[in-house]
């Protein structure tokens, strides 16, 4: 309010409107809120919430008060929870009455966990949220904090298995806005934003709360499940400036226009994506369709948001384009030595967006974390003019022949293919033992056949070189994701 945007819109949610004003009095319920349950600072705080305004109080509230919100997924199991919940230590969980009775059973096995808060519909003897930021005052001093205090936490995605804890400072939060923000997207206090992806994912969360609010723009909040159609009646509805998607979310949205679904991105001036690399011909063909660019980049909940990005005006398709200023990559071969232009390697990225670490992990902070520079476990070459090419994970590179073969590449080549919605590539042994490429397939209209994945085959040998092509093509209704909609190829090489 300080900045002079108490009247103006901060939230946009099922047809209704969040000022400024009515943000930061509700931050400050939350935080009172919060104390009036005893939590202190430095004591974890977890949200299972669906996006919402209440997710927006409850997490700055935390923050205010020198707690550490710790942002967990809303499509888990109850044994994740479990774990998440034990690992973190929660004092306090707010939870979504949809997602209480995975919680209740688990309270015996949870010492730390002294209170559980219902957003919604509490049953009898639970306490509903609303209810105690109703009886909170509006008015909070904020705890003093030091740059160095734990600000939030989010857990990694779990791509390569289980989740773990990233510990993110306060001196870091607003990082993103300011670099990202500034020099990817532009954003104003003219720009409405829409995010696919949720608040308790890593880029969800700078999406639609770290970048709208520092730069005084209007998050549109979306509770529900994104679906296509329901997707594009909320553009039309709400008329987004920025579009935040992940790449399987931009391929359903462009399957469904395909299809007939009604659509209308005449409001949208960016659209932006993340969380794994964008292929070329989806590139292509949602710009074909709806005459817009997206801007893809490469980031990690490690590295807090996006360090690497394509810019408006300078797109190169199929890459993760250049870096953002404030940030620095080099990809280094196995001794750990710097590679020339065009090698692939291992990517590293220093940033001022950083984590200081994984929490109560410390082998893995130590792999991962490497002085100033963050190890990815993605592989990239970058060109001699600054632009960055994924290859795939680490883990994920298969060795064909003694070559080095990226899933990524034969997946691309693939989704050209007209009869293909999505597609993931990984290494299964022949039976010499040898590694060779397989296929997981999902199409379009379900028509599998023999015939087709002979089709398939053919296609991608028409593409790259022969021993690239997947020797197998395995049919599937969907593919294994994690809550963030990124492909789990570690279920996939497990069967």
């Amino acid at each position: 309010m300080d900045a002079g945007r108490a009247d103006r819109p901060a939230i946009r949610f099922e047809g209704a409107t969040l000022t400024y004003k009515d943000v930061a009095r509700s931050v400050n319920r939350a935080g009172n809120a919060l104390r009036s349950l005893g939590l202190e600072p430095e004591q974890r705080i977890a949200l299972l919430l669906a996006d919402s305004p209440d997710f927006v109080a409850v997490f700055l509230g935390a923050i205010k008060i020198g707690a550490v919100p710790v942002t967990l997924s809303t499509l888990l199991t109850a044994h994740d929870y479990a774990y998440l919940l034990a690992d973190c230590r929660a004092r306090v969980a707010v939870v979504d009455q949809a997602l209480l009775a995975q919680i209740a059973p688990l309270t015996k096995e949870l010492p730390h966990l002294a209170h559980i808060t219902v957003a919604g519909d509490p049953p009898k003897g639970r306490a509903a949220l609303r209810e105690i930021l109703a009886a909170a005052s509006s008015v909070l001093a904020a705890e003093p904090t030091s740059p160095d205090d734990m600000c939030f936490w989010q857990y990694s995605s779990g791509t390569t298995g289980a989740p773990r804890a990233v510990i993110h400072l306060h001196a870091s939060a607003m990082t993103p806005a300011d670099l990202h923000g500034r020099h990817v997207v532009g954003l104003s206090s003219d720009d409405r934003v829409f995010s696919v992806a949720k608040l308790f994912f890593s880029y969800g969360l700078n999406n639609s709360l770290v970048i709208p609010l520092r730069h005084g723009a209007t998050s549109i909040l979306f509770a529900g499940r994104p679906e296509p159609r329901a997707i594009f009646a909320a553009i039309a509805a709400e008329r987004p400036t920025v579009f935040y998607g992940v790449p399987t979310s931009y391929a359903a949205l462009l399957a469904a226009a395909e299809q007939g679904a009604a659509y209308d991105l005449s409001s949208v001036r960016l659209c932006i994506s993340a969380g794994e690399a964008l292929p070329r011909p989806l590139f292509e063909r949602w710009r074909a369709r709806f005459g817009l660019e997206i801007l893809d980049g490469i980031g990690s909940t490690e590295i807090g948001y996006i360090a690497i990005s394509n810019f408006a005006g300078r797109v190169r398709p199929g890459t993760s384009g250049e870096l953002i200023p404030g940030y620095e990559s080099r990809v280094v071969g196995e001794t750990g030595a710097p590679l020339p232009p065009d090698a692939v390697g291992d990517l590293m990225v220093r940033g001022p967006s950083t984590a200081l670490g994984y929490w109560n992990k410390r082998d893995a902070t130590k792999r991962t974390f490497r002085g100033e520079w963050v190890f990815t476990g993605d592989r990239y070459s970058v060109s001699e003019d600054g632009y960055h090419t994924n290859h795939g994970r680490s883990d994920d590179l298969l060795k064909v022949g003694g070559i080095w073969v990226s899933p990524l590449e034969v997946e691309s080549a693939l989704l050209e293919h007209a009869a293909v919605l999505e597609c993931a590539v990984v290494g299964r042994e022949d039976a010499e033992g040898l590694i060779k490429p397989s296929a997981y397939v999902v199409l379009k209209n379900g028509a599998a056949s023999q015939t087709l994945a002979g089709e398939l085959r053919a296609f991608v040998k028409d593409r790259l070189a022969p021993y690239k092509y997947p020797r197998w093509i395995e049919f599937v209704p969907e593919l294994p994701k994690t809550s963030t909609g990124k492909i789990q190829r570690f279920k996939l090489r497990s069967r």
